[in-house]
């Protein structure tokens, strides 16, 4: 009987504790729309028009929405308990501070329910830009989760202009990125470069954490500048924290943090939202680049590899027109792993074609053996005046392809490598293995190269012929591969992957592709990386 009677207690406390918790949700104000920056709501809209122009229809389901067994189209809803339990998730593991109040949890709210498309649309072009993001933020020290910023700031889209003249994926305005080392000519503005700008981003937004000691603020000094935060700082009597000084700030700037704080949970938690990111023609790890000796018409790179001058221009976003400068240091190209193997396997053969197209009559906008140097903008004579380019009677152009081959029950390293005729050492270079042990159903890298042997004055004409004709370019079968020497470096105190890629002459790109499975932000002293 005392046992009922405890039992009888516990449900009465239930029932009114469940009561208060009913009662309080009924006194909460209103939930106000907090987002009304013109500029966001243009990007959104921008973003959304050019979505079905960037990306492939066809989407997956992540895990997480299918253990949620949602139906498509569905929009979950949370309490505010439920916000402020993963808020609190994100604070855990982050030194932003993600506050749960009013204003977050009403800015997250109109974000899960009316920028479900933009948020589908910047999960998909995270995949090509936010593994670049990570590395740089790593390198400086700064939260990983500064990435969504630029969600904020361009929609992830590398040629967005504000109205007050602010370019890029960072949004730097001429005279802050020419501070932090973005240069501008005629032919390219590096604020759109997505490297250099994220490295200048980096260094801006670490030198405005030094200044306030909290990030929240530092986000408002990004947005509205160091100047407008100071003055909103002694209007609001010295407060240093940005809840106390936002009633202070410039109004776009006080629904800029909120926003911040929305897209960090909406993209972290999307699946739980029911959001299915948007697939991207190309990922940051297929991507490679080739820096060049001359100034280049993306013309004739696409004459030569069949690589339009629109994708070019896309993952090219620092050049204005398809014109690719000399300068000194060399300007580079960046595209997928196989057209970047193709332009350094006929590399000579495009200067020539170049030569051929633009040298006689054609626009020329500098002399082919004259570069900028973009340090003072003046020229400087890389090659002899009127130089002739040698080009060899043959060309042996590879190819590198990967496939995986998952391991069975009884196979060894070593039947693996026979069955693939291949080494034992060779596989354990391509999957960073450090013993020959493997397990069943391990994923193995296997990398095949496909070599052909070209002509070159019969390929160029071909090729001059097709742009006559529009007849295919062919190549003749393959010759035997060239063999590689190995050549492996050992961290040192100090190192960096950029830095480690920078000395031995490689992109970050290739660096990783030649150690897999190694992450740039996780090396240490003493491990060894191969570098050729």
């Amino acid at each position: 009987m005392k046992r009922f009677g405890t039992v009888l207690l516990l449900l009465f406390i239930t029932l009114l504790n469940t009561q208060n918790s009913f009662a309080q949700r009924r006194t909460k104000p209103p939930v106000k729309d907090t987002v009304t920056g013109e500029v966001f709501i243009r990007i959104v809209d921008q973003s959304l028009s050019l979505y079905y122009d960037d990306f492939a229809k066809g989407m997956n389901y992540d895990s997480i929405v299918d253990a949620l067994d949602y139906e498509a189209g569905t929009i979950p809803s949370f309490t505010d308990e439920d916000y402020c339990k993963r808020l609190a998730k994100l604070n855990e593991v982050s030194t932003f501070g993600f506050d749960c109040n009013n204003v977050s949890l009403s800015t997250i709210k109109f974000f899960a329910q009316n920028r479900r498309n933009f948020a589908r649309v910047v999960l998909g072009r995270g995949r090509l830009y936010f593994d670049l993001y990570e590395e740089k933020l790593a390198e400086y020290g700064l939260p990983l989760e500064l990435k969504y910023l630029s969600v904020i700031e361009s929609g992830l889209r590398p040629q967005v202009k504000s109205r007050a003249g602010a370019l890029g994926l960072w949004q730097f305005m001429y005279a802050t990125g020419k501070q932090y080392g973005l240069k501008e000519n005629s032919y390219m503005d590096e604020r759109m470069d997505p490297v250099k700008s994220t490295d200048a981003a980096c260094r801006y937004l670490k030198k405005l954490y030094n200044i306030y000691g909290d990030w929240n603020l530092a986000l408002a000094a990004y947005n509205a500048g160091p100047g407008n935060v100071n003055k909103a700082i002694r209007r609001s009597g010295g407060k240093r924290t940005y809840w106390e000084v936002r009633p202070y700030l410039p109004r776009e700037t006080q629904g800029y943090v909120p926003n911040f704080i929305a897209a960090t949970y909406l993209l972290t938690y999307h699946a739980e939202h029911n959001l299915l990111p948007a697939e991207p023609k190309i990922h940051f790890y297929q991507l490679d680049t080739l820096c060049l000796n001359r100034g280049i018409h993306m013309q004739t790179i696409e004459k030569l590899v069949s690589w339009s001058v629109e994708d070019i221009q896309s993952l090219n976003p620092v050049y204005k027109t398809s014109y690719i400068p000399p300068t000194f240091p060399k300007q580079c190209v960046t595209g997928p792993l196989q057209k970047i193997g193709l332009l350094v396997s006929l590399e000579d053969s495009l200067y020539v074609l170049e030569q051929r197209i633009y040298g006689s009559g054609g626009y020329t906008p500098l002399p082919t053996d004259v570069a900028i140097d973009p340090q003072n903008d003046q020229l400087v004579v890389s090659n002899p005046i009127n130089s002739k380019i040698d080009v060899p009677k043959t060309k042996v152009i590879t190819t590198i392809n990967y496939t995986y081959h998952k391991v069975k029950t009884g196979e060894s390293l070593g039947s693996i490598a026979a069955q693939y005729n291949v080494s034992i050492q060779e596989l354990m270079d391509w999957n960073d293995l450090t013993t020959a042990r493997i397990t069943v159903n391990q994923l193995l890298k296997i990398q095949t190269k496909v070599s052909t042997t070209v002509e070159n004055e019969a390929y160029l004409e071909a090729v001059e012929d097709s742009i006559q004709n529009s007849n295919p370019v062919k190549v003749v079968p393959p010759v035997q591969t060239p063999v590689v020497a190995k050549k492996y470096y050992s961290i040192r105190s100090g190192d960096t992957f950029s830095r480690i890629a920078s000395k031995h002459g490689l992109t970050m790109n290739q660096l990783s592709r030649l150690n897999p499975g190694i992450s740039p932000s996780r090396i240490r002293v003493g491990q060894r990386l191969r570098v050729k």
